[in-house]
């Protein structure tokens, strides 16, 4: 059995990290409340955005404005994979990088592949078996739009100039602090509606002043929204999953506390018998 010191050593190390995880884990509640309220209230926005992005590009030719629309034979495809830039988070990360592991082998094997990496954690690890194109890893120091929209405005450019053919989007979605869903969405070229054309045509809009130039200014601010949803879900399931890990890590801790605060008080109640023993003892012996 460990001696008293040791023991007294573990337990205040013990107590040292609780109070480390426990900070944490009401940090990260504060920010995923924020975060948490920021997605809830933009996906009904983006997901309308995205039902008339694909109707409006099922009906426009390439020549008129459907460029982001053109289906072309997939041999380059770029990976944007949206991960955070610190751990202790628990699977939320690897996740994502088991997911554009398995993706690639399945999907992606006889084509190019290249990495879009948004956090650090997740170019970390893919770095070993993938280019790495780019890495934004201070976005999430300042999660706005208007910054997202500069690295969707060069997504964009890459698949207009022909760069490459196809671009996905890998990143967790929030469902609620304890779960996180990985997805996988297609940012370019645009996926057509399910029905086709025929069910875009009797969709019920009046266009003005055309459906041309509507689209012009639609399909960017629409891809741009959708890659700030995916990002903006990102930031609360990170922040939902560390809060998670952090309660779970407080808990185990206080557990094995408990356990070696007994084990402490067995030692010294045992150490303390055996002093007892040791006078009695001596006592004996003097009167013999």
């Amino acid at each position: 059995m460990a001696n008293l010191k040791e023991i007294r050593n573990r337990i205040t190390s013990i107590k040292s990290t609780m109070q480390i995880t426990s900070a944490m884990k009401m940090v990260s509640a504060a920010k995923l409340k924020k975060a948490q309220d920021a997605i809830t209230a933009m996906r009904p926005y983006s997901s309308k955005l995205t039902e008339l992005l694909q109707n409006l590009s099922a009906t426009l030719d390439s020549d008129a404005g459907g460029v982001y629309s053109n289906q072309r034979e997939v041999s380059k495809v770029l990976l944007v994979v949206v991960t955070s830039n610190r751990g202790l988070c628990g699977g939320f990360n690897s996740s994502i990088t088991k997911e554009v592991i398995k993706t690639v082998k399945e999907k992606y094997s006889n084509v190019e592949v290249d990495l879009f990496a948004i956090g650090k954690k997740g170019s970390d690890v893919l770095a070993k078996q993938f280019n790495i194109l780019e890495t934004r890893n201070q976005i999430f120091d300042d999660l706005n739009y208007d910054n997202v929209a500069t690295i969707a405005e060069e997504l964009m450019l890459l698949f207009t100039n022909g760069t490459y053919d196809k671009i996905e989007v890998f990143y967790n979605q929030f469902k609620n602090a304890a779960t996180q869903i990985p997805q996988v969405e297609q940012f370019l070229p645009i996926k057509p509606i399910e029905g086709g054309i025929a069910e875009a045509v009797n969709s019920d809009y009046i266009f003005e002043p055309s459906k041309e130039e509507i689209v012009e200014a639609l399909i960017p601010k629409s891809l741009k929204t959708q890659l700030y949803k995916a990002l903006r879900d990102s930031f609360a399931s990170e922040h939902g999953a560390r809060m998670t890990a952090m309660h779970k890590a407080t808990d185990n801790a206080t557990e094995l506390r408990d356990d070696l605060l007994l084990t402490y008080n067995k030692a010294r109640q045992a150490a303390i018998t055996n002093e007892i023993l040791e006078i009695v003892g001596g006592a004996e012996a003097l009167k013999n």
